[in-house]
């Protein structure tokens, strides 16, 4: 496993575990007492650790590289053989970066779409590190479309660190397409639940996430702009991307303190990539209490509570 900076005394801990373990194997000798204290001080060690994150460490595990990504959410959430993706814009091509499709979730159906990022470099580059290109988000509004058609409810997964900022990405209509998307959630007639799993950036996170109920993993973010590039506009240099962090209010804590989502779903101690299996299962709990609600509901209750949830959101003067 991947460790963090600040996880080091974690993984300084785990590798004196590894070692009284190989130990006593190889030379026979009783161990069990020195490596059962050895593996007292890692969990001391972790809840120390993981039960006092900055916003900053918060925003670092969110884009840990063993982090389940969308893919991993969709094998973990769908019933076995049902998850059929579905491809293209019917306008310009497919966008890997935005994964879609209908599933069924515990017998429900439901169209599941979400940005994926990747694990190799190959598949990193491939995918473009989840942000995805004006046809992504068009194929993302057609299967809503097709969702809505035949009254199934939608599930968003975000990760993100943003839209395509590419020449070609301006050129095909990369705003537009990211509005479009914003106007036509607004209206759409069936149950929309999103959730936030790593990474949620700017309109490339907005252009799937507006949802009836919107949750976010306890260690994730939700921001206009990543602390990174706040840092380096108003301090002209990354430097202070912590500080960033902090007087954004960017965590799930502070979304929710906000009324800006509806509910933060816990992760395993140290974060989902921990135990991706039991982070998924959470995730597919709260998604599957909402489809149980949401779906009595009538479409024009749907579309009401959705767009009153936004306009509350802003303050404004007629």
């Amino acid at each position: 496993m991947e460790y963090l900076e600040f996880e080091q005394p974690i993984k300084e801990l785990t590798d004196q575990y590894e070692k009284c373990v190989q130990l006593g194997t190889e030379s026979g000798i009783d161990v069990e007492e020195s490596c059962k204290k050895i593996r007292t001080k890692i969990d001391e060690t972790k809840k120390k650790i993981y039960g006092n994150l900055t916003p900053w460490q918060k925003v670092q595990l969110s884009r840990h590289p063993d982090r389940p990504y969308t893919l991993d959410y969709i094998k973990g959430l769908v019933d076995a053989g049902s998850f059929v993706e579905l491809h293209g814009d019917r306008n310009f091509g497919d966008d890997p970066a935005m994964i879609g499709g209908l599933a069924s979730i515990s017998g429900n159906s439901v169209m599941l779409i979400g940005t994926q990022k990747g694990r190799t470099t190959k598949e990193r580059q491939y995918r473009r590190f989840g942000m995805s290109n004006p046809e992504g988000y068009r194929k993302a509004l057609r299967l809503m479309k097709l969702a809505e058609k035949f009254n199934i409810p939608v599930v968003t997964l975000i990760d993100t660190p943003g839209a395509y900022p590419g020449l070609e990405a301006e050129e095909r209509g990369q705003g537009e397409a990211i509005a479009r998307n914003i106007y036509e959630m607004c209206s759409l007639k069936v149950p929309i639940i999103t959730v936030i799993i790593g990474e949620g950036a700017s309109g490339g996170a907005l252009g799937i996430g507006v949802g009836n109920r919107v949750y976010m993993l306890e260690n994730t973010w939700y921001s206009v702009i990543s602390p990174e590039n706040c840092s380096a506009i108003l301090w002209r240099s990354w430097e202070y991307k912590e500080t960033a962090a902090t007087t954004m209010k960017l965590t799930a804590d502070d979304m929710l303190k906000q009324k800006l989502i509806d509910g933060i779903i816990a992760e395993p101690l140290g974060g989902a990539h921990y135990d991706a299996e039991t982070a998924i299962a959470n995730v597919k709990k709260a998604v599957l209490k909402d489809i149980k609600i949401l779906s009595k509901q009538a479409p024009e209750k749907l579309v009401h509570d959705r767009q009153e949830k936004y306009i509350a959101m802003g303050e404004f003067k007629g």
